[in-house]
């Protein structure tokens, strides 16, 4: 008589067992092991870097690019100004005096929607150039109540000054660069354009 077959009491030992099974039932007892804790804690301590080096610091690094962009852009400007100092016309003044060359007469309500600013805050830039000699005022030619602001003949030579002599500043300082960076800042100067008209 032949004795019963011996079953193995340990799964892994039986060979009729998949494979497949044995091993997720060994995953699933590391899952409760403290040994898998800390080994999900590594991973998702790698993961954090990951996210950070990925997602964080190139914002940052975009920042900072923003930051030397505007800082690089705004001494330009402050140069081109200075080009031009000896006139002592603020940006608000130019502008002004640059809308006035261009649309021709406007009354201090028109100026001050075009720059947006307060109509008080115009008058007062307005009185400021005519205190110079740079515009003045004729009566308005359909409305009794109003005046226009023009720009006077001292005005004009003024700002056509201004601009000659930023134009040759900045003329002089893009010669000292070379070709392939001239291309570059000339390429650069569109895409500030596009920028600025969006």
């Amino acid at each position: 008589m032949n004795e019963p077959e011996a079953h193995p009491s340990n799964e892994f030992e039986n060979p009729s067992t998949p494979f497949i099974a044995i091993v997720a039932r060994i995953w699933l007892r590391l899952l409760r092991s403290q040994f898998c804790k800390i080994l999900l804690q590594v991973k998702l301590a790698s993961l954090t870097v990951l996210v950070y080096d990925e997602i964080v610091m190139p914002r940052k690094t975009l920042e900072i690019s923003l930051i030397d962009f505007t800082q690089s852009v705004g001494l330009l400007l402050r140069r081109v100004r200075a080009a031009a100092a000896s006139h002592e016309l603020s940006l608000t003044e130019a502008a002004v005096m640059k809308r006035l060359a261009i649309d021709g007469p406007a009354t201090i309500a028109d100026l001050a929607r075009a720059e947006s600013m307060k109509p008080q805050s115009m008058g007062t830039t307005i009185a400021a150039l005519e205190e110079m000699g740079m515009v003045e005022r004729k009566p308005h030619p359909t409305d009794g109540r109003q005046v226009n602001i023009l720009l006077t003949a001292k005005g004009a030579a003024v700002r056509k000054s201004a601009a000659d002599a930023k134009r040759t500043w900045l003329a002089q300082a893009v010669a000292q660069l070379d070709e392939q960076e001239r291309e570059t800042l000339f390429k650069a100067g569109e895409i500030i354009k596009r920028l600025a008209e969006k």
